[in-house]
């Protein structure tokens, strides 16, 4: 009888180690939480979370230049060579005024366009905003419409049927033919792009500044129909810093 109470007291002493051992830490549990959420959240979950800080670090941007917050229209400028972000919102004039800046802290690849799945090229043209990632790898992600219609009928044209795809505005500082961001501006860009309206954002992705320079020389040959884009990258820029202009 007190060899069976000893055994009961000790598997009751395990059980209660194990639970113990098993049991998360206040920090610990939170992160589970946190892990266990990841994946489940919304858009309108993670403008809960991010949303105030983000527009309190963008409104001053936005007054100082004279546009309202959110603005009617956004157009987005990644400056490869540059690894320069341009934030340009429309005013109630229709004038485009730039509202922010932010450091590309990551680009793959060289200058010229994508033209392949795994090449690890950042794209170049004019892309829309297809849609927001909430639970993105990369913390938050916009992700853009490559191929678009001009990159398919090139790629058709050529041959090459398997152009990629994939191309996000993410946060981290790790790319594969994204453009990495770092997570407090990858926020920033999400809220703003949520706040706008997707339908409203334009992106042009140009190998370099064309308003101030022009395209370097490269290594290799760039296809013909580069001539093409280039120059509605050049005239897309220059519309938008003509329209910011008095």
């Amino acid at each position: 009888m007190r060899v069976r109470r000893i055994h009961v007291l000790l598997l009751a002493l395990a059980a209660l180690v194990a639970a113990a051992a098993l049991a998360p830490r206040p920090r610990a549990a939170a992160a589970a939480l946190a892990a266990g959420a990841k994946g489940q959240a919304s858009v309108a979950d993670r403008l809960a979370q991010y949303g105030a800080l983000a527009r309190e670090r963008l409104r001053p941007g936005f007054t100082a230049a004279g546009v309202a917050y959110p603005p009617p229209e956004l157009v987005l400028v990644g400056l490869k060579d540059e690894r320069r972000l341009e934030v340009w919102g429309r005013a109630a004039s229709g004038r485009f005024r730039q509202v922010a800046t932010y450091p590309i802290l990551a680009a793959s690849g060289v200058l010229g366009p994508k033209l392949c799945e795994g090449d690890c090229q950042v794209p170049e043209g004019i892309y829309r905003v297809e849609s927001l990632n909430p639970n993105s790898r990369f913390h938050l992600s916009l992700r853009l419409n490559y191929p678009n219609a001009f990159d398919l009928k090139h790629a058709r044209e050529e041959g090459r049927d398997r152009p990629g795809g994939d191309i996000m505005i993410h946060g981290d500082r790790c790319s594969i033919g994204c453009l990495a961001m770092g997570d407090l501006a990858a926020e920033d860009l999400f809220v703003l792009a949520a706040d706008t309206d997707v339908r409203n954002l334009t992106v042009i992705l140009s190998p370099v500044d064309f308003r101030q320079r022009e395209m370097p020389p490269v290594a290799g040959e760039l296809p013909a129909w580069t001539a093409e884009l280039y120059r509605a990258v050049r005239e897309a820029l220059a519309r938008l810093t003509d329209a910011g202009t008095e």
